[in-house]
């Protein structure tokens, strides 16, 4: 039987419907609107890096212009439909999820003590019961209640090393979670003072919660492998993802497709009947200009959105400086369904000031272009929080 095909131009738009960038959002970006954003992305990555604003920040804002800060802080740290877990990476994930984590706790508790050592030598859980009942009896932690600081002498409570990888250990095993942050510090406390009741006694088989992965994933992916639905929420196997995928085959919840990517080729994918009825009707993109983050949704997986859009991403984060070829943490520019290029843009004391912008091969920086840029540039100031732009002379390279 052949299978259909889901061509190029159809398939970054159903790609970008389902990660909410196809149309312009409208949208207050807080209480309920940005928890249905988050719904909708499945999570959003955190990130440290705030070299023009952090990771999680940008991706909202991009969704939802009106979007601050502070609104991610108080869906976790205050309205409590949020948590922080990970992913492939530390996330915020809508709370309604956190029975599905409860597989994830237990997989990664196993990862963790088959690969650190540490835990698995005699006398180390005592350790970690003293910490949680630490936590039960004086509350949230963070890691700079624990430790020893040899130069200053014992400035924590819990001296054993080491401290900052046990907090990991307990808040990624489940046996604690993070109640809010200060000054981007995770503070940590027992799940039943932050998780609400009815998630915390809410349980899922493995079954159960590997179909939910896999087809939340598929959701709001659109399209995709066995490997890469597996990879969305990292919760399923490659061989549970396999075998689900075989199993709805079979009972005909998916079809699969021939994924044409941007070099021409086709690579064999699985969808809905139901998302490609969608795809079908889906409207032309925005023609905004947007400016992502390097961990936004749709470009994270860097090989797929090499297939998908023909744009190779690298963070040069750890490269040194004289090796880059772009810069520390340049941000890609996407027009419409295409990602025209890369843009290293900072704050520099009370303006967004770039340095260079370089355009994708064969993309043309005319002037409407050039202006949808700059203006593109002068809306992200009220996140930045800064008053204006500047540019670095001849700032579009070639």
């Amino acid at each position: 039987m052949t299978r259909p095909v889901l061509d190029n131009r159809t398939a970054r738009r159903l790609f970008l419907d389902r990660h909410l960038l196809l149309r312009p959002g409208s949208g207050p970006g807080t209480g309920g609107d940005l928890e249905r954003v988050l719904h909708a992305l499945g999570f959003v990555q955190i990130d440290s890096v705030n070299t023009l604003a952090r990771a999680h920040d940008l991706i909202l804002w991009s969704r939802r212009g009106q979007y601050r800060p502070r609104a991610l802080e108080r869906l976790v740290a205050r309205r409590r439909t949020a948590f922080e877990h990970w992913t492939h990476d530390a996330a915020a994930i809508p709370i309604e999820f956190y029975p599905m984590w409860r597989l994830k706790f237990a997989r990664d508790e196993a990862r963790m003590r088959q690969r650190w050592p540490v835990w698995q030598r005699e006398g180390w859980q005592g350790e970690l019961d003293t910490v949680l009942a630490h936590v039960a009896e004086h509350g949230p932690v963070s890691s700079l209640d624990v430790g020893r600081d040899e130069a200053k002498g014992s400035s924590g409570w819990w001296d054993w090393h080491p401290s900052k990888t046990a907090l990991e250990f307990l808040w990624r095993s489940g046996r604690l979670a993070v109640c809010h942050r200060r000054g981007f510090r995770k503070h940590h406390d027992l799940p039943e003072r932050v998780i609400p009741p009815d998630c915390l006694a809410a349980h899922r088989d493995d079954a159960e919660i590997v179909d939910w992965a896999m087809s939340a994933a598929l959701e709001r992916l659109g399209f995709g492998t066995s490997g890469e639905l597996a990879a969305f929420f990292e919760i399923a196997t490659r061989d549970e993802a396999k075998a689900w995928c075989a199993e709805a085959l079979a009972a005909r919840r998916i079809v699969e497709v021939d994924l044409e990517l941007a070099d021409g080729s086709r690579r064999r994918s699985i969808t809905t009947e139901a998302l490609l009825d969608r795809a079908a009707s889906l409207p032309a993109p925005s023609s905004r200009v947007r400016l992502l983050s390097p961990f936004d949704p749709v470009l994270r997986d860097r090989a797929r959105a090499e297939r998908l859009f023909g744009f190779r991403y690298r963070i040069e984060i750890f490269v040194p400086e004289a090796q880059r070829r772009y810069g520390y943490y340049v941000f890609p520019v996407m027009q419409g369904n295409r990602v025209i290029g890369r843009i290293d843009a900072r704050r520099l004391g009370g303006a967004i000031h770039v340095r260079a912008f370089w355009p994708e091969a064969g993309e043309r920086m005319g002037k409407a272009r050039r202006a949808a840029l700059e203006a593109e540039l002068a809306r992200v100031t009220t996140l930045a929080g800064t008053d204006a732009v500047t540019f670095t002379e001849d700032w579009i390279r070639s």
